[in-house]
């Protein structure tokens, strides 16, 4: 792509109504960023990605308009929400032009019948969840930058995180059913697909489609309690966590630091006791069963009261939060992310403790699959190159561990592991050029022009 100061195509959009045109260098830069510093393999590849301008329309007619210019001159497109992504999924691999949703903020239609929420891909998930409070309802899965996120980036670059341990990802059956996009084409037009029609655009990191809005099933809004359970035996936390996702209560959250994680957190997490945790949110109800679990397994719990009302809430070191806290201490700090073997969880941990000791810090979440509960892991890794890296993960995966690589730009490689055909045909159909975040899909070969 030729530089912004040589764009001729910048009198086009200054034609768009409604359409608010960024072109102050430094804020073109921070507008080009996401989290991707959390791996230094992203951060030498993407350091130097800069968009040549941003926009942030509010309706649809101007996300055409934009559109059809790009169509027309052949600019790459790359959609952003808030930017609170780890993987480089709003980063402009070949400059063009990056489309903020931000002004794409309302929640359109409630349906109390079915608890489905139709909202605009640009609003704030924090926002999102106060609006749904006065309905009883709220979101099933956050993530850990749920206060700032958008739910259009969410869908579009995450996968799961906090309620995970009850509604498991995104991309399973029941949570996303349906959503309206844009297509980049000679044409655009604002489509509609219902939950089938939809999964191709879902974790598609905007691929092969402009999501302005979604339906979303939410669950009943409920307290949620926060309780932290001190453990001396890493294996028993394991154990608890595991007991805990079998008994008969609603669980939000439950995670598991390792003592050197818990020594690196905020002063306010911190305990007495020098130990490792487990970290829970339930109802009050749960709350008796759990300190009843806890009782049995001789450990010692600490209710911290109502998550809401929490000035600092465990939700605020879990996730990818946990990896947050501590790259603030140390910006060696890397980390992983893969779904644990069953049932050969504690031979897969005790087997790189012994091979790699301190350079992998333990940090798992409750999670279900399929309707069964299951363990993931978010390792933070001391980070000592790539060639290690790669060691580490061949490790994992030779003990049963599923990966979802966090150092790589595609989102085969990020997580599926294979080409999504779906994922390829929606691009063929709506997007044919490639223009829409070019190099982030392995099943579609970037043209000429764009390469760097």
């Amino acid at each position: 792509m030729i530089s912004i100061s040589k764009l001729k195509f910048i009198d086009k959009f200054r034609e768009v109504e409604n359409l608010e045109i960024i072109e102050n260098k430094s804020d073109v830069k921070r507008l080009s960023k996401d989290f991707y510093n959390y791996s230094p393999i992203l951060t030498e590849k993407l350091d130097e990605c800069i968009a040549d301008l941003v926009v942030r329309p509010s309706d649809h007619k101007a996300v055409k308009e934009v559109a059809e210019i790009c169509w027309e001159l052949s600019i790459p497109l790359t959609l952003r929400g808030s930017g609170t992504g780890n993987y480089g999924q709003a980063v402009p691999l070949f400059k063009g032009v990056v489309m903020q949703m931000s002004q794409f903020n309302k929640l359109e239609e409630f349906d109390p019948s079915t608890g489905f929420v139709k909202v605009q891909s640009g609003c704030v998930m924090g926002d999102l969840n106060k609006q749904l409070e006065k309905y009883g309802r709220e979101l099933r899965l956050l993530p850990s930058t749920w206060k700032t996120a958008t739910i259009g980036g969410f869908i579009a670059g995450g996968s799961g995180g906090i309620g995970s341990i009850r509604w498991g990802f995104l991309r399973d059956p029941g949570n996303l059913i349906g959503l309206e996009a844009v297509t980049m084409n000679e044409k655009p037009a604002l489509l509609k697909f219902d939950a089938e029609e939809s999964e191709p655009l879902n974790h598609a990191y905007g691929t092969n489609g402009i999501i302005t809005s979604l339906l979303l099933a939410t669950d009943i809004k409920r307290k949620w309690y926060s309780l932290v359970i001190d453990c001396i035996e890493f294996e028993k936390t394991i154990e608890i966590l595991k007991t805990l996702t079998s008994a008969a209560i609603n669980l939000k959250l439950g995670a598991i630091l390792e003592e050197e994680i818990v020594d690196q957190m905020p002063k306010w997490f911190k305990s007495k006791s020098r130990s490792h945790k487990v970290l829970i949110q339930s109802t009050f109800g749960g709350i008796k069963t759990i300190e009843l679990i806890c009782k049995k397994f001789k450990v010692e719990s600490t209710l911290l009261g109502e998550e809401e009302k929490l000035v600092n809430g465990i939700s605020e070191v879990v996730w990818n939060h946990t990896t947050l806290h501590m790259r603030s201490r140390d910006k060696n700090w890397t980390y992983l992310q893969m779904l644990l073997p069953l049932n050969n969880e504690i031979e897969l941990i005790n087997f790189l403790r012994k091979k790699w000791g301190k350079k992998v810090l333990w940090h798992l979440e409750a999670v279900s699959q399929q309707g069964s509960p299951r363990l993931a892991a978010l390792p933070v890794l001391k980070w000592n190159g790539a060639e290690e890296l790669n060691e580490i993960m061949e490790d994992c995966k030779k003990l049963g561990a599923f990966i979802f690589n966090p150092h790589v730009l595609t989102v085969e490689g990020g997580g599926l592991g294979v080409v999504d055909a779906d994922q390829v045909k929606a691009k063929l159909r709506f997007d044919p050029k490639g223009l829409l975040n070019p190099g982030k899909l392995e099943g579609w070969e970037v043209k000429e022009q764009f390469k760097i």
